[in-house]
């Protein structure tokens, strides 16, 4: 199993989704791997997400995992339907215990100093930072990275495709978390295989 911070170097942008119908998976999960974004969160808001889960892990290339992540039980049944890693939109000790204890690649969010103490406290050193625009942008991030040398952060929530390449120019960044590669609406895989041949090449 690949580590946390191997899935955070793969690309330089990890697509954050929200899919309502199971049978758009794999022709999404296809297009974002062919345009060299292997790594896809699959965030757990919809009830289709444990299948979407199941199906775009089916995709050669592909690096499942499930996004808001929120409990001890969304853990299991992610884990259950396929996914690789784990994100949480924060972190708690209980669920930081279990994510640990399954040994699944585990990426936690913080959005301050605490959080980041707590998290090394439990042996993590990787960390999503949300929401990050809200959280006070990029200030906040290098003021949290300084003291905190050895952590690199996978910055999530209100990047762009415009911002993102100053948030990965950051030394203590290894990725972004984006939402804006497959729109809203009808299904267009030819756009999303564009969008993420773009988002690919951001890597400074």
């Amino acid at each position: 199993m690949t580590s946390i911070d191997g899935i955070m170097r793969t690309a330089p942008v990890i697509p954050v989704l929200v899919i309502e119908d199971v049978a758009q998976a794999r022709p999404i999960a296809e297009a974002l791997v062919a345009g060299g974004l292997r790594v896809l969160e699959v965030t757990l808001r919809t009830s289709a997400a444990l299948a979407v889960i199941a199906e775009m892990a089916k995709v050669e290339g592909a690096i499942v995992g499930a996004g808001t992540v929120l409990n001890t039980q969304d853990l299991r049944d992610a884990i259950d339907a396929g996914a690789q890693f784990i994100v949480s939109p924060g972190l708690t000790e209980t669920l930081g215990r279990a994510a640990i204890a399954s040994g699944v690649p585990f990426l936690p969010g913080i959005a301050n100093a605490g959080d980041l103490m707590r998290g090394l406290e439990m042996g993590l050193d990787r960390f999503k930072f949300f929401p990050a625009v809200a959280s006070g942008g990029l200030p906040t991030l290098r003021a949290l990275a300084a003291p905190f040398g050895a952590v690199r952060f996978c910055p999530t929530g209100g990047i762009t495709f415009a911002s993102a390449p100053e948030w990965l120019a950051e030394p203590s960044v290894l990725c972004v978390g984006g939402t804006w590669l497959v729109g809203k609406g009808a299904l267009d895989v030819g756009a999303i295989e564009v969008a993420a041949r773009e988002a690919a090449r951001l890597r400074v």
